[in-house]
């Protein structure tokens, strides 16, 4: 029998970033990265970060680190089988419900014991988490030598630091920078949970005590976890859409809505980070490429980071409009009382869709530009 290659050796990174339903596009990538490389063979990436929706991906991804194309093809067939009320309740009674509870709780004495308010409730994410992620397997891919580390980022709401919760060889330390620092421990459903706790949109998350949000918020550098994790190459699946919006409304007398800017924010947390970071990993590899190595080493302990980001050629927000019908009738009656409708301006529709046509659709396009863009990723992988 033949043993499964370990890519261990070439400490390959790759970051998945968040973004909600958008996260589906990720799947897509990580297919095409399957016909890459020989069926059967291990992750071709021993180190695996991900923040909100992309470390959900991420941990999946990690607990089939032994044979990539099988992890690729279990989360292909969750996100192609999702709907709304896997992710977050969406039935009128628990909606309105929710929202009710969250007014009337603003009214309680400071002493009573608060529940963490928000639009929607996600807690049907937690039972789908527990349900097709079995967590003891990461430590038994990292014992094999299939994995190096994962790490899934989450926002510490009571200090603003950018904690990355990471599992790892034992070798590996943790980091304390400004703003931001790694903290060793056994990934679980709770962690992920505060990692994708869209600000407003899903409830916050109390771990040890402190309660977190969704990694995006204050995560000033989205590649650092990967570096501190031992990287020097670091693949990046973006959600930043495309320069030209598909619909352009030009003259519009009127100023935007608050579902627009609201969208905008989002897109902005998710996505404005990641290009300063890259052009930041990118400066610095011109300036130590200007220091002898042997004193490189020595007097700076920096190193060469290579990156290859991969954005979507399409924009979400379009494709999205499309499928907006196919949310229930309740939550698309809440998106509307906050002047979200099916012509809206508005990004929210696209992270919040979770509905399978939708993440079809997501797939398919993730799965498109990557193999357009093959020759490319596999030279920078060396696959």
């Amino acid at each position: 029998m033949v043993k499964k290659r370990s890519y261990r050796e070439s400490n390959n990174a790759l970051v998945l970033t968040g973004g909600g339903a958008r996260a589906a596009y990720q799947v897509g990538v990580l297919s095409a990265i399957t016909h890459f490389i020989p069926r059967n063979h291990g992750c071709p990436f021993p180190i695996i970060t991900g923040t909100s929706a992309g470390g959900i991906n991420a941990t999946a991804l990690a607990c089939y680190a032994s044979c990539f194309q099988l992890g690729v093809k279990k989360l292909e067939w969750v996100w192609k089988n999702l709907d709304t009320s896997r992710v977050y309740h969406s039935d009128p009674y628990r909606v309105y419900s929710h929202i009710a509870k969250g007014i009337f709780g603003s009214f309680q004495a400071d002493y009573a014991n608060h529940s963490a308010r928000s639009l929607l409730n996600n807690a049907p994410l937690r039972d789908l988490l527990n349900q097709v992620i079995d967590f003891k397997r990461i430590d038994n891919n990292i014992l094999h030598g299939y994995l190096s580390a994962l790490s899934v980022t989450a926002s510490n709401y009571s200090t603003g630091d950018s904690i990355s919760f990471y599992q790892s060889e034992a070798h590996i330390k943790p980091w304390f920078r400004a703003n931001r620092r790694g903290e060793p421990t056994q990934i679980n459903s709770e962690h992920l949970m505060a990692s994708a706790a869209i600000p407003m949109v899903f409830p916050s998350i109390k771990v040890k005590r402190q309660h977190y949000g969704d990694g995006s918020i204050h995560q000033l550098s989205p590649l650092s976890p990967a570096i501190h994790l031992g990287a020097d190459r670091i693949f990046i699946v973006g959600v930043q859409q495309p320069s030209e919006p598909v619909y352009a409304n030009e003259n519009n007398p009127h100023p935007p809505t608050a579902s627009s800017v609201a969208g905008h924010l989002l897109d902005s947390i998710f996505s404005d980070t990641l290009q300063s970071d890259i052009e930041r990993a990118r400066r610095i590899n011109e300036t130590i490429a200007l220091i002898p190595e042997d004193i490189r080493k020595e007097k700076t302990g920096l190193k060469k980071i290579d990156t290859l980001l991969l954005n979507p050629s399409h924009d979400f927000n379009a494709m999205a409009i499309e499928y907006f019908d196919e949310l229930p009738l309740s939550i698309k009656l809440l998106l509307r009382s906050i002047g979200i409708t099916n012509d809206s301006e508005s990004s929210i529709i696209s992270y919040l869709l979770f509905e399978k046509n939708y993440c079809k659709q997501l797939i398919k396009l993730g799965f498109e530009d990557a193999m357009e863009k093959e020759t490319v990723i596999r030279d920078f992988l060396t696959l």
